[in-house]
């Protein structure tokens, strides 16, 4: 008894071909990149070295921000009394200034344990004990509240008749918030033409490529085969090329801060901060291999649309 032939025992699904030639395209693109080592490494690694550029300022940046946020947050200003304050006038004016919204606290230090924390903190022990006399005023550390304006409670600090000299050091930070934007612009413009100098040398492998299989390319255009079918094996191929290069990229980065952190922190802990270099995390690398994926895809898609647009065959 013969078995009635149906649709689908007939023919497989539409949907089903298609997967199933992504999957032989996925596994043949990287079959492709795999018998010929020497010139998919030499690609991976100038797409790598390219990517790894941009991606090593953006993280030295960021750590950079990090550093420069911790230092921030010393808003404290300086507030040098005159040396005919005594003790009962800078207890007074640190009253008075505790009492105001736009101060968080106030420090008063002596001009005893000023002279005392020179002598520990410089090594002047010998020098500080010739001196008959202690020069250092009174010092008074103004922490401005949250939210306060710190140059305007600074110039209003100069006005007491009090102050001998206010130190606010608004300057440098203004500067450094400058040199940071500054980076971050020239991260961004490396990172766009270093990317499209990484996308440029998978397209050129890939054309590459495709010029070895032209006479392949031509049979498949006559029999009907659409752009898309002849197109997805060299996309998957510029894709392999990208996720390799993001890998290298990563491992080059992740070595770099290796050879770093230890002297990093051999510095750092000698001017007493605990700044520790950080790198991306899981889910930033992530991205990053995400990102290179695509900017493989890209370059691949670019060079085989050019390439069949000039080899589509013309109805005569």
């Amino acid at each position: 008894m013969n078995t009635p032939v149906t649709k689908e025992t007939a023919a497989p699904s539409r949907l089903g071909v298609w997967l199933h030639h992504h999957g032989h395209s996925v596994v043949f693109s990287l079959g492709r990149a795999w018998r010929k080592p020497w010139a998919t490494l030499l690609t991976v690694m100038v797409m790598a070295l390219a990517l790894a550029l941009p991606l090593g300022l953006s993280i030295a940046l960021d750590n950079l921000k990090h550093f420069a946020g911790s230092v921030q947050q010393s808003r404290d200003i300086n507030l040098f009394l005159k040396t005919d304050a005594g003790a009962d006038a800078a207890g007074q004016v640190a009253e008075t200034l505790r009492a105001r919204a736009d101060v968080a606290k106030v420090t008063v230090q002596t001009p005893e344990q000023g002279l005392q924390e020179l002598r520990e903190s410089a090594g002047l022990g010998e020098a500080i004990d010739a001196l008959h006399d202690n020069p250092l005023p009174t010092l008074l550390i103004v922490t401005p509240g949250e939210g306060a304006d710190d140059t305007r409670l600074a110039q209003s600090l100069e006005g007491l008749p009090q102050a001998d000299l206010v130190q606010h050091d608004a300057l440098w930070r203004k500067r450094l918030d400058g040199w940071l934007g500054f980076g971050t612009r020239l991260v961004q413009v490396l990172s766009v033409l270093l990317g499209l100098g990484a996308a440029l040398v998978v397209g050129n492998t890939v054309r590459l490529d495709i010029q070895a299989r032209r006479d392949e390319i031509g049979v498949l255009q006559l029999l009907g085969a659409s752009d898309g079918f002849i197109r997805r094996p060299f996309l998957y191929l510029g894709a392999w090329y990208g996720l390799g290069a993001g890998a290298v990229a990563l491992a080059l980065i992740g070595a770099a801060g290796l050879a770093l952190r230890p002297p990093l922190a051999a510095l750092s802990q000698s001017y007493g901060s605990p700044f520790v270099l950080h790198g991306l995390d899981l889910l930033h690398s992530s991205f990053v291999l995400l990102g290179t994926v695509v900017l493989g895809w890209l370059g691949a898609w670019l060079v085989t649309g050019h390439f069949l647009r000039q080899t589509r065959p013309t109805e005569t």
